[in-house]
């Protein structure tokens, strides 16, 4: 038999272009026989490569991926298959963590094992397609060639560009976790009458949590007994997020809000503003919380605000949308990273240049430093960054400088022991712009 030219990525991209341009031809058509394609050699492959590259710590189990490279990746994944083949696959609980936020709170995150995990990127893998070709263009949370940089354009496009200056900047009070079981569930099957595939999501929804700390282990059922909530963590969470969130979107668009009130949502994730017509605000935000609560989700009131520009200003995945003055004083609306955003970058820095890293070599401890505001600027490279950027580059240079100061035992703050040549020239720490001539002229703004 000739052997195949192509490789399991090829093949899978062609599976998903077939199941999307399908989609997109037809949007009433219903996909009833799905499972079989998940159970493919091709897909489980790939569904673990992509797991491997995300990496992530062991779920309830304790199996990591060390342990699976260890047993053999072929035999563990064959395994794998013939338990989805054989219809004996059963979901674990998830194991949760809680993550800091930038307010002081902790927000819960569901770590699936491997195991679900690979089975959760399968079903990712063939169904994504197909309910990606229903997903909006003001949707840009967790999709193929949208990012969030473009969301924050869309919004700034609006307010500059169209005068829809006053803006509704809501909140929804744990998205993710409120999100109803029942009408999710409609939205998927929808497009998705596969009884198996159905089956498989519903008990990944219900799945119980375990919680553990160093004392005692408790087991939830929380999302099985309020019938809401796809967990933060896996795989397949942000697609059902978003399939839901459609659900307003095309309210707004169906009862005309959008036409009437002049009023355009930008959407990523959980996150969304609504662009408006001056005067029109107030009325956008009202008829905003009326659909949210028609849709079982809460507005987080004590978040959510109505923000007139150019006397207002509001923050917006990562950036502050607000006015400016330029040359001779002349006002503009622009968008700069916000404080949170700087702040959060900052401590970073601080915690990469603590006295327990000593033990490392300064080459070592720049190229971790330079992950931090390199990855950073990647993002934050829209209008009037360079005062930011100053900032930034000012604080980790001295933060860099106290480092290499205590490491070698001295006194001082290691201005004059080690100058800013010295950490640029010889160790290579990364310089961030401070002209505008050595911005890209696309962000020179």
């Amino acid at each position: 038999m000739a052997k195949s030219l192509t490789t399991p990525l090829e093949r899978v991209r062609k599976l998903q272009t077939s199941l999307q341009a399908k989609a997109k031809a037809e949007p009433a058509y219903r996909f009833y026989s799905l499972w079989d394609k998940v159970c493919r050699d091709d897909v489980i492959e790939e569904a673990y490569r992509a797991c491997r590259r995300n990496g992530g710590s062991a779920g309830v189990d304790g199996v990591s991926f060390a342990q699976i490279d260890s047993y053999g990746t072929k035999q563990w994944l064959e395994k794998l298959r013939q338990e989805l083949r054989d219809g004996e696959y059963r979901p674990q609980p998830l194991l949760r963590v809680w993550i800091p936020k930038s307010n002081g709170s902790r927000r819960p995150l569901g770590i699936p094992c491997i195991l679900d995990r690979v089975v959760e990127m399968a079903v990712l893998l063939v169904v994504g397609p197909i309910l990606e070709a229903d997903l909006l263009g003001n949707q840009y949370g967790f999709r193929p060639a949208m990012d969030a940089k473009m969301a924050v354009r869309k919004a700034f496009w609006h307010i500059t560009a169209h005068g829809r200056a006053e803006v509704v900047d809501a909140d929804l009070s744990d998205y993710f976790t409120s999100i109803p079981h029942g009408p999710l569930m409609r939205c998927v099957s929808r497009r998705i009458t596969d009884g198996k595939l159905l089956s498989v999501i519903k008990t990944w929804l219900t799945a119980p949590v375990i919680e553990r700390d160093q004392r005692t282990t408790r087991c939830t059922t929380e999302a099985k007994d309020r019938h809401r909530g796809t967990p933060q963590g896996s795989p397949i969470s942000p697609l059902l997020a978003n399939l839901y969130f459609r659900r307003f979107l095309l309210a707004w668009e169906a009862f005309g809000h959008r036409k009437r009130l002049d009023a355009h949502v930008v959407n990523y994730a959980d996150d969304l503003v609504i662009c408006c017509r001056p005067g029109n605000g107030p009325a956008a935000l009202a008829t905003m919380r009326q659909l949210m609560t028609r849709l079982g989700l809460t507005v987080n009131e004590a978040k959510t605000q109505l923000v007139r520009l150019p006397e207002g200003n509001f923050d917006f995945l990562g950036y502050s949308i607000s006015c400016f003055y330029g040359k001779d004083g002349v006002p503009f609306i622009g968008t700069v990273p916000s404080r949170k955003s700087v702040h959060r970058l900052l401590q970073r820095i601080h915690d990469a240049t603590t006295p327990y890293k000593h033990a490392e070599s300064p080459e070592l401890r720049v190229a971790a430093i330079n992950s931090l505001p390199r990855g950073w600027a990647a993002y934050f490279n829209q209008g009037p960054v360079l005062r930011v950027y100053k900032v930034v580059r000012w604080y980790t240079q001295r933060r860099f400088q106290r480092w290499l100061t205590r490491r070698s035992g001295q006194a001082g703050t290691g201005y004059r022991q080690y100058p800013d040549e010295y950490l640029y020239e010889t160790l290579g720490l990364y310089a961030l712009p401070l002209r505008r001539a050595d911005l890209p002229s696309t962000k020179a703004q």
